[in-house]
């Protein structure tokens, strides 16, 4: 598993647990960085996690605002926890990261849903984030 694939997942677990736990990200992103101190073999996964938490923090809204435009009146607060996280992570690389191929971005989001979501999770992300790229 690559560096940025275990960051993604890594990310997905602070975007997940803050959902769940009724925490906000920014709190949930401190206490996994008071966790990553005692972890330098994850510090290569880390700082890219950080990255993706951080701008989807600062682009909360606009990627909300894509995710509900392009789910086909699914709104967020329908769908699972780990699906918003998924398309927020795919979303926030699909719109502000230059450095990842969209196509890598939306692969990434569904094989992480096969893997930690429900049976039709995955072509749902699929389609919302095949929707935002053709939009971009």
């Amino acid at each position: 598993m690559s560096a940025r694939t275990k960051a993604r997942k890594r990310a997905l677990d602070i975007l997940f647990s803050a959902d769940v736990r009724g925490d906000t990200v920014p709190q949930a992103l401190a206490a996994a960085a008071e966790r990553a101190v005692s972890e330098p073999e994850r510090q290569a996964s880390w700082l890219y996690a950080r990255e993706i938490v951080d701008g989807v923090i600062d682009n909360s809204d606009e990627i909300d605002d894509e995710i509900e435009t392009h789910s086909r009146e699914w709104k967020l607060d329908r769908m699972p926890a780990v699906d918003r996280a998924l398309l927020r992570i795919a979303t926030w690389e699909i719109l502000f990261n230059d450095e990842v191929p969209t196509g890598v971005a939306i692969t990434e989001a569904v094989d992480l849903a096969k893997e930690l979501s429900t049976e039709e999770s995955s072509g749902f992300i699929h389609g919302v984030l095949a929707r935002i790229e053709r939009s971009s």
